[in-house]
């Protein structure tokens, strides 16, 4: 397994090509004190840079790509297509309308229903990370040169470190008792939040990830870059699917226990 990186497809440098974009306007905006703020029909917020985001990386897929579909959480619709672009142009608007710094902007390609190409990138970070189907997960922060991403070997759930993105997430959704148990197993648990927390599971530095009211584009770019670092990513019951409202990424050593747990707690 080499610790280069393949030459890119023509997918794969578009995305970043879009990632590239996405952070020319995202992060001068960030903490910027003109930013509008508004709450959308489902108590959620969107910026100006939401917006501003989405709109250029729409204008330059039908551009440059005038053949695929597109999906973005906030035009609202969601073309079909047997080459659909998904994106979330700013994944963590709480935390960029606070001025916190983990925020990013999600980019996937999905071919025939799955997605193959994920770039993750949060320029206040000075970070991306990136893969294909097939040519392993990568990422690269300002200054160092570009790494290979790996799961981490733990396969305990004793030894394990648990980000589950908020007890109100998990209560609201009727899990509340399973994150409990979940919690008490492993060594340690925190809600990182948003995409960071998978990140730092392709990095190795978390084990497991898991979260409710999920929609595709919060999770479409994050499946290839765990999957090529050697991890799984699921659904909370164990399908290989991102679009049934939840999900549970492991190192893949750890899947099937978590699984059973949560399913366990529940009866």
């Amino acid at each position: 397994m080499t610790d280069t990186p393949p030459a890119p497809s023509a997918d794969l440098a578009f995305a970043l090509e879009l990632a590239e974009l996405a952070d020319a306007i995202s992060l001068p905006r960030f903490r910027a004190a003109d930013l509008a703020v508004e709450t959308k029909p489902d108590r959620t917020f969107v910026t100006d840079a939401d917006r501003a985001v989405e709109e250029a990386l729409r204008a330059r897929i039908e551009s440059e790509r005038p053949g695929d579909s597109f999906f973005g959480e906030e035009s609202g619709r969601a073309e079909r297509g047997d080459r659909r672009w998904i994106i979330d142009p700013i994944d963590g608007t709480s935390n960029f309308l606070r001025g916190v710094p983990n925020w990013g902007t999600l980019i996937a390609l999905e071919i025939a229903g799955s997605p193959t190409v994920g770039v993750v990138s949060a320029p206040a970070f000075g970070a991306r990370w990136w893969a294909e189907t097939g040519g392993g997960a990568w990422s690269r922060t300002a200054g160092e040169a570009v790494r290979r991403l790996r799961v981490s070997g733990v396969r305990e759930l004793e030894h394990a470190s648990l980000s589950f993105q908020s007890i109100e997430q998990w209560d609201l959704a009727g899990y509340l008792q399973p994150l409990i148990a979940l919690a008490r197993s492993v060594w340690r648990d925190r809600a990182y939040g948003d995409m960071w927390s998978y990140m730092l599971l392709a990095e190795g530095l978390v084990d497991i990830v898991a979260e409710f009211d999920v929609k595709p584009y919060d999770l479409a770019a994050l499946v290839p870059i765990v999957r090529e670092a050697g991890g799984r990513f699921t659904d909370i019951a164990g399908n290989a699917s991102a679009w049934n409202g939840s999900s549970l990424a492991t190192n893949g050593a750890l899947h099937d226990a978590v699984v059973a747990l949560i399913d366990g707690a529940r009866a």
